[in-house]
């Protein structure tokens, strides 16, 4: 079943120097983007991280540091990247643990102001492990009979993701072939940020996820102790939990 698309969608999958969504970088990136009309556009990129790559990393996609020497780095791919999926909604395997926050954090990193604002996001690994439970390998063997060619390349990962997710549309007639009702689908808790350090509580309002005020909202902490605001700023989070947290204060702000 061919995906029925209000705006594009990129399916995405990305090799890093590790699972460290703060402090991990991308090494290799492929984007395999759907239109509404049918046409399809990839990109894929070799990335320099400007770190070293550790040895397990490599023993896993093969991407060595000296694989990526005379590669550019993510700054100077990041506008690129970005218009490629500017106007589109994302898909992935793992994608919204793993591959949506890590990516966030490097194009904030490399200056440009990403947010999901008007795009949703579609995890086929929920999707898979709602219904089946199984890895990625198992699930193209699963849904589409075929064997994971080159697996751990972000290429061959990305385009097994696309097949998978038309599969499942045919296998589960259930499944609404619309993109936001799937993001709803593959969504395990209502997040601020990506990281899950910011939710929402049963009104709607944010809420701290960790720490000594986890269960607090967020807008109570800023009034009675505005020093963790400041912490949080100064301390090793992701970038996108601290944009998330400064619109908060903003927010609160502008409606005194």
């Amino acid at each position: 079943m061919e995906l029925k698309l209000n705006k594009p969608i990129c399916f995405f999958d990305l090799e890093t120097t590790g699972i460290d969504v703060a402090k991990d970088r991308i090494v290799e990136i492929a984007i395999f983007k759907v239109f509404p009309n049918g046409n399809k556009e990839s990109k894929t990129w070799l990335v320099n991280p400007t770190i070293p790559i550790p040895a397990q990393s490599t023993a896993i996609h093969g991407i060595s540091d000296e694989k990526v020497a005379n590669e550019p780095t993510f700054n100077q791919l990041a506008s690129q990247v970005y218009t490629m999926i500017k106007d589109s909604d994302l898909a992935g395997y793992n994608s919204d643990r793993f591959d949506i926050p890590l990516l966030a954090e490097e194009l904030l990193r490399a200056g440009v102001d990403f947010d999901m604002k008007n795009r949703v996001s579609v995890d086929v690994q929920t999707i898979f492990h709602k219904m089946e439970e199984r890895t990625l390998s198992a699930a193209l063997k699963f849904y589409c009979g075929q064997s994971l060619q080159n697996a751990h390349s972000a290429e061959a990962d990305t385009m097994a993701t696309y097949e998978i997710m038309k599969a499942q549309l045919d296998r589960y007639p259930e499944l609404e072939n619309d993109m936001k009702l799937l993001s709803e689908f593959t969504t395990r808790k209502k997040i601020a940020d990506f990281a899950g350090m910011i939710a929402f509580d049963e009104d709607e309002d944010e809420i701290f996820a960790f720490g000594k005020h986890k269960g607090v909202k967020v807008n109570k902490v800023l009034d009675t102790e505005p020093g963790y605001y400041s912490w949080i700023q100064n301390a090793d989070f992701p970038l996108y939990t601290k944009k998330v947290l400064t619109a908060i204060k903003l927010r609160k702000l502008n409606t005194k």
